[in-house]
């Protein structure tokens, strides 16, 4: 079998190999060993009865020693070069043993199951969280996404991308029917419940927003007065809108059966209809969509605008003090001390990142485990079985080390009770 050269080697593989090379010494003279010690008890035995034990002890060490050297062998190679029947292994079924190995990945740890159960045993968001609120992490992250944002901007050709926006544009966004397909995607959001998680997430934000601005209510009723109005009841009108507002918003949120929920729904399910079946509506919204794509003040301005947003994005992207990076960083960093500190929102990332892993592994496990069938098969015979015996060969040659010492106990063993039996 071709060898792989020494320098190709890494530097653990040198290491393997040294160490292979002595075990192997090693076995090696465990088997001569027995060999001398059967020689001088098969050449003493008539002098010295008691050599007897010896060379039965040799003798089954040889046998132990021979054996497991061809059994070991035969798994790399044709032992002493003659091609016997079922040796040779490695080297003769790899892509056997590469497809074996995929459908062993595939089965044991590509399974759905096993995903899932994995998956909702750890915490990740908790961890992303974790190691987002790192600044030095929350940087390094926003860092590698300018750096990929820049290399991607600066790839496209400022008319090419005009070009190709415009056409799929066209083709995707303009002459296809949008209001149909919207108010049927609606409504599925609707009957599936589905725009609750909206909803919370909304009347969520309202009211961090309300508890964070208090002083935006200051004057935004009270400015409209009379004069004449006293200045305290002035206040008293600006604290009882914020007062009502935050309650209401805080009902809405807290109260999954309140009023405006179910006003919201049904204000949905009412659009999704007329979106769908109501032509009038539907005209509304199609000559809509045509007014702002066909204008040409607007593919003028989107033409503009591509050109001045890739400029600014390349400044902003480039510059690590910029306004944009600056956000970039500090909404990671958000994003981590908020996963860290709101069990709700950890369940749900939890959620989502298992779904999906789970749904991705579902449709795809064949595929990834046929990376490791079409690698294997790609391999060359020689140089894989040369990698596996660097792997595993060292520890192998204490098998023949473990044959020889248990073969020359068994010798002594068969030897003795036979002796004591019928001598």
């Amino acid at each position: 079998m071709a060898r792989t050269p020494t320098s190709a080697l890494s530097p653990a593989d040198q290491a393997r190999r040294r160490g292979l090379r002595t075990m192997k010494s090693v076995a090696l003279g465990a088997l001569l060993l027995m060999a001398v010690l059967f020689l001088v008890g098969f050449i003493g035995q008539q002098q010295i009865p008691g050599l007897t034990y010896l060379r039965a002890a040799a003798e089954g060490g040889m046998v132990g020693a021979l054996a497991d050297w061809f059994a070991v062998t035969a798994l790399f190679r044709h032992p002493l070069g003659i091609p016997i029947p079922h040796t040779a292994i490695i080297p003769r079924r790899k892509d056997e043993i590469g497809q074996s190995l995929g459908e062993f990945v595939e089965t044991n740890f590509l399974a759905t199951d096993v995903v899932r159960t994995k998956l909702e045993s750890t915490s990740i968001a908790a961890r992303l969280g974790a190691w987002l609120s790192d600044p030095a992490h929350a940087a390094r992250i926003g860092s590698e996404a300018a750096a990929m944002g820049s290399g991607i901007l600066r790839a496209l050709s400022d008319d090419d991308a005009q070009e190709v926006i415009t056409a799929l544009a066209r083709e995707h966004l303009i002459v296809p029917e949008w209001s149909p397909a919207i108010g049927e995607w609606l409504g599925r959001i609707v009957d599936a419940d589905a725009h609750r998680t909206a909803v919370d997430l909304a009347a969520e934000n309202i009211d961090e927003w309300l508890a964070n601005n208090r002083d935006a209510f200051t004057g935004l009723v009270s400015g409209r007065l009379p004069s004449w109005v006293p200045s305290i009841a002035a206040r008293l009108v600006d604290e009882t809108v914020y007062s009502e507002a935050v309650g209401f918003v805080r009902a809405v949120r807290t109260n999954p059966e309140h009023p405006a929920r179910a006003a919201i729904t049904a204000y949905l399910s009412r659009l999704s209809e007329s979106m769908q079946h109501d032509p009038q509506t539907i005209g509304r919204f199609e000559d809509a969509k045509l007014a702002i794509f066909d204008s040409p003040r607007v593919r003028d301005l989107a033409t503009h605008a591509w050109s001045t947003a890739k400029s600014g994005l390349l400044d902003a992207l480039a510059d690590p003090q910029s306004g944009l990076r600056t956000q970039i960083d500090s909404a990671l960093r958000d994003i981590g001390e908020r996963l860290v500190r709101e069990p709700e929102l950890q369940r749900r990332v939890d959620t989502w990142v298992t779904d999906a892993a789970v749904f991705l592994v579902d449709r795809y496990r064949h595929d990834i485990a046929s990376l490791i069938t079409d690698t294997v098969e790609r391999w060359d015979p020689a140089e894989t079985t040369e990698k596996i015996e660097l792997m595993v060969g060292r520890d192998l040659q204490y098998i023949r080390l473990n044959g020889t010492i248990v073969g020359a106990l068994a010798g002594l063993a068969i030897y003795t009770i036979a002796h004591a039996l019928f001598g």
